[in-house]
């Protein structure tokens, strides 16, 4: 039972590389693909779909997606 949740949890987290700038968790890809939201572009692209998307609609697991995104893009490729 605990095996099965943590297994679960960590196939969730794991981490894809998409492309140079990007990389998403499983559970980030499944939130985008129920959304039908391509996600093999750039995080610049991504971010601005994302944005249009939220700006019409209240979605919160998308919104999660989108705040871990802006986070990644932040923290990776934001010169400091």
């Amino acid at each position: 039972m605990i095996e099965d949740i943590v297994k679960k949890t960590h196939e969730d987290l794991k981490l894809n590389r998409i492309n140079d700038n990007l990389y998403l968790t499983n559970k980030e890809i499944e939130v985008l693909e129920r959304y039908d939201i391509n996600y093999n572009t750039s995080i610049e692209e991504l971010m601005f779909n994302l944005d249009e998307i939220l700006n019409e609609n209240d979605y919160e697991d998308l919104e999660e997606v989108s705040n871990s995104i802006a986070e990644f893009n932040y923290y990776h490729n934001t010169n400091k």
